[in-house]
């Protein structure tokens, strides 16, 4: 006997991608150009040149450390998994400002989901309502706003990291530009006037938050233990807040590449 076809209800955890998706600071973004026209070759073809850290994407472990796995080396099953989706949004969380450990462990509390070893972590700050390439408007009306997106979201410190790798999270997922605070990137030197009103909205010397050991510390600290993060997700992700869910990451199979434009989604 055949047995019934599963269905699923897919959602798109991914922002658009096209010529205007802007790149992270100092990542060319995209060029593409038509190279063959139907109407003289009778097909269409496309010559695309970009970097890769370009709208969603996921990083390997090689990104930051020398000699490690590449997208293509990373398994499928890990790649696919349960996972717990934080609403930070929820909490406040907001421009310039850090979140920890206390805000997931209080999330715990509030909805009474664990965070297990093994488990994905997708961040939900809600700033992919600024992307420029955002495409839905599930998160409330769009706002395109570049400046806000890439220089005044939320992050955290080294203090988030030791707890990531406490708790055996497998990778993670945030719907900003960068899994670090944007402060702890090469952001603060192309924008020290953002790193100044970062700093007085912090009421610390940045310096003091993220000293020179802790630049990057979300890359530098976690990819040794290849917990990896997909950044700039977004899309339908506002539907699956505060939940448990099966969620896939889906880059080519790339070998050696140190990142990859991915299709991020969860299956209901």
């Amino acid at each position: 006997m055949v047995g019934q076809p599963l269905t699923l209800n897919v959602l798109d955890l991914s922002q658009n991608w096209d010529t205007n998706t802007p790149g992270f600071a100092r990542y060319d973004g995209p060029t593409i150009k038509w190279v063959k026209r139907v109407a003289f070759e009778g097909v269409g073809g496309m010559e695309i040149t970009s970097t890769l850290h370009v709208g969603t994407h996921l990083d390997a472990p090689n990104h930051f450390i020398t000699n490690a796995r590449g997208i293509g080396e990373l398994p499928m099953e890990f790649l696919v998994g349960p996972a717990c989706v934080v609403d930070l949004q929820k909490m406040g969380v907001g421009d310039y400002q850090i979140y920890g450990p206390s805000q997931f462990e209080e999330w715990e509390r509030r909805t009474g989901i664990t965070i297990e070893r093994g488990d994905i972590l997708v961040i939900h700050t809600g700033y992919h309502r600024f992307y420029p390439s955002n495409w839905t408007a599930e998160c409330g009306p769009i706002e395109p706003d570049e400046t806000r997106y890439f220089i005044k979201h939320p992050g955290p410190t080294r203090q988030f990291a030791d707890w990531v790798k406490s708790r055996g999270i497998r990778w993670l997922a945030v719907d900003a530009g960068s899994a670090d605070h944007p402060m702890n990137t090469v952001i603060r030197q192309v924008r020290p006037d953002h790193a100044r009103k970062c700093a007085a909205a912090l009421g610390r010397p940045l310096e003091e938050v993220w000293p020179d050991d802790d630049i990057q510390v979300m890359h530098y600290d976690l990819f040794p233990h290849e917990i990896i993060h997909i950044e700039n997700a977004g899309g339908q992700i506002d539907r699956i807040l505060d939940q448990r869910v099966t969620v896939g990451c889906f880059p080519w199979r790339f070998m050696g590449g140190e990142a990859a434009f991915c299709r991020f989604v969860a299956f209901m």
